[in-house]
This record gives structure tokens, sequence and C-alpha cells, in this order.
């Protein structure tokens, strides 16, 4: 497929049919995806592969029996095939950047990074796997991390001072996405948020 079929292509899907992701193909695409970009080669960004008979005691870890029972899309979330956790470490970035051909940049602790590298390279390394999942004709729902990060780390038997980015869960769409109102908001196209500098 063409690259630019596939960017466009690509969409989370929220709504999965059940079909189990092999353990080996996810692994796979992890191991793809962590050819993204990573400042200073500092390798600050994991991912935990989460098996199809384990996906049950993510979901547990990761949400309440409120929202089990009572979100209009965790049905079809439940279903989810697979699951990929992305995790970075902001230690490995200062350590990195205090070493002696990197000690100039003034990088040694973490708030003095103006960007967190941590997180973009988690974000790059998390769009080639949503890319390289979607190449294969699997389906995708990034899912961030805003809450039960410790249940979730402690699940994957992750410890500080590794984060979590987010999750990627994976499977087949079964075509009943409940649509997201956020599709509706008028927003500025694309080709006005490309500015040109001649």
């Amino acid at each position: 497929m063409e690259f630019s079929d596939l960017a466009r292509r690509r969409r989370m899907v929220r709504s999965f049919d059940g079909t189990p992701v092999p353990g080996d193909l996810m692994a796979a695409w992890c191991e793809l995806a962590l050819s993204a970009p990573t400042a200073g080669n500092s390798a600050g960004v994991q991912f935990v592969v989460i098996e199809p008979i384990k996906v049950a005691a993510y979901f547990e870890a990761a949400t309440d029996k409120s929202w089990r029972s009572n979100a209009r899309r965790a049905d079809g979330l439940l279903r989810a095939g697979g699951v990929v956790l992305a995790l970075s470490n902001p230690d490995l970035y200062t350590g990195r950047y205090s070493e002696a051909d990197k000690a100039q940049s003034g990088l040694a602790n973490q708030d003095a990074w103006p960007i967190p590298y941590w997180h973009t390279d988690a974000a790059m390394a998390t769009m080639q796997l949503l890319l390289a999942v979607e190449d294969e004709n699997w389906a995708t729902c990034f899912w961030g991390n805003f809450r039960h990060e410790a249940e979730i780390l402690s699940l994957a038997g992750v410890t500080a001072p590794w984060r979590l980015f987010g999750s990627i869960l994976i499977g087949r769409p079964d075509g009943n996405d409940v649509r997201s109102p956020s599709l509706d908001r008028d927003v500025p196209s694309r080709t006005s948020r490309v500015l040109r500098l001649s």
C-alpha cells in the first residue's frame, strides 16, 4: 500500500469483534515502531505487549466497574484482541543529556526541557505502531494515560521511573463504532494548517 493511502486510511476504532491478536505479531509491530527517532539515542521508550488472554485483566486495571457498565463505548472496546502499553523513562533522557557530549545542552534535569522528549519519542513510536498495525489490516484505538496508571503498570510488572504514555488497543473492527461527537466540530482544513515561508 502507498504510504499516502495508509496515512489517510488510518482511523481510531472503538468497537472490536473479539478476534485475538497473536502476541508474536504485536511484538513484531512494536520492534518496527521502535525504529522511530529517539533524542540522543536515549532509547527511553519501550512497549509491553498484553496478549489476548490478559486483555480482561488489563481492563480490570485500566477501568472501574462503573465505566465498564455505563460507558457507551465500553462493550466495543472491551472486545479488543490485544493491548500494547507505550512507556517512557525520563531518567534515561536526563542521564543521556548529562553525558560529556550533551552536557552543554543544560538538559540534565527534567525541568530544563521546554519540550519533554520522553513524551515526544513515545508519541513518535506510537504513531509508527498505529501505522504498522493499519498496514496489516488490523485496527487500533489509542487510549491516553488519564487515570489508573499505577494499576496498569502494576499489572505489567513495570516500576518507576518508567511512565505510561498510553495504551494501544488492537483488534478487528466490527463496524459498530459509536461515532465521536468530535467529528462534528468545525475545524480548520489541513491545507490551512500548513504554513509556508518563501
